[in-house]
């Protein structure tokens, strides 16, 4: 009788873990190819100005843009995912998650990508491993198409073709200006890989430029996602690097700034002082921490602590935090 009941558990397994390993390569192709038209769309708005309808110029100036984002997406999600597999969790491909163009919105057009484990990782070691390839590995994406973006500027004449007035003194005027937040990451590099004589575009018009917007957007979402809070791939490292206590601790703080940031923001909107101090959204995103993501770390099964390696390779994705966070990522003045 053991026999007989040996067996059918042996070919349930078997069935359940070829489950696990499915993936549904329809719906992984279709999100990545709508991601691809809604990112392709939105690089043609923020770099030409232009909203349809679009000629054969338009799709191929939006190009460099829907790439670059799609590049530095799969090397985030497909670093969780091979980390995975190294550890053998059974996890999904990357689901790209498409954002329409709509009025009214910062849009990038996408809200970004993740992977989705199927089953729970029970000790830190794996945490970590899994929690970092992704922030590390989209980091270096970041850094090849900021490189590239910087090395390669086009000249003057570029900007002049979407904007024939900008050197004129009523370029700006009686408008609303959007200027991005530079970040000390993106000012080194943009001293480093441009040469002298480079028209460098002011950060009200980096938008226009695909890999320094699509680079600084990368740097903006790895500095969310690096956040040390709750189940963020910040929040991830350090729970694994220090424990429950310490995680707790550092996220709190972490909770306070976002917020403290995101009142600044508010006021300074509200009060129409153009200071430039804070944003808005921090706040909005120090909320879906608290009520969504949490801010505590659930615990893990065996926790030991992690290897000098490890140790050092987290110390090193919390300085790629600080070097491409900005306080005031949308500065939206009103001339």
């Amino acid at each position: 009788m053991s026999d007989n009941y040996s067996e059918p558990t042996y070919s349930m397994d078997i069935n359940l873990q070829k489950k696990k390993n499915k993936h549904n390569y329809v719906l992984h192709t279709g999100l990545f190819l709508i991601t691809f038209v809604t990112t392709l769309i939105a690089g043609i708005a923020w770099t030409t100005g232009s909203l349809g309808p679009y000629t054969i110029d338009d799709l191929i100036a939006g190009l460099p843009y829907a790439i670059s984002v799609l590049f530095i997406l799969s090397a985030h999600e497909f670093g969780h995912f091979f980390a995975a597999v190294y550890h053998r969790i059974h996890t999904s491909l990357p689901y790209y998650i498409p954002f329409p163009p709509l009025p009214g919105f910062f849009n990038f057009g996408t809200m970004g990508a993740v992977i989705r484990t199927r089953e729970r990782i029970n000790d830190n070691k794996a945490m970590f491993d899994i929690g970092i390839a992704g922030p590390i590995a989209g980091f270096i994406a970041c850094l090849i198409v900021l490189i590239y973006g910087f090395s390669n500027l086009p000249s003057i004449e570029y900007l002049l073709n979407i904007h024939p007035d900008y050197f004129s003194p009523e370029y700006g005027q009686d408008t609303i200006t959007l200027e991005f937040g530079d970040t000390l990451l993106f000012a080194l590099m943009r001293e480093l890989f441009t040469k002298p004589g480079d028209f460098v575009p002011p950060m009200s018009e980096v938008y226009h430029y695909p890999y320094l917007c699509v680079g600084w957007f990368g740097l903006f979402v790895t500095a969310m996602n690096m956040v040390p809070v709750g189940q963020l791939d910040g929040g991830h490292i350090v729970y694994s690097m220090f424990g429950e206590k310490s995680h707790e601790t550092i996220a709190s703080i972490c909770m306070i700034i976002l917020g403290a940031l995101g009142i600044l923001g508010l006021i300074d909107t509200i009060l129409e002082l153009n200071l430039g101090i804070g944003w808005t959204g921090w706040l909005l995103w120090s909320l879906i921490l608290l009520f969504i993501i949490k801010v505590k770390h659930p615990p893990v099964t065996t926790f030991k602590p992690l290897d000098k390696g490890r140790m050092v390779l987290g110390y090193m994705s919390l300085l790629i935090l600080l070097l491409s966070f900005s306080p005031s990522p949308f500065i939206v003045s009103f001339n």
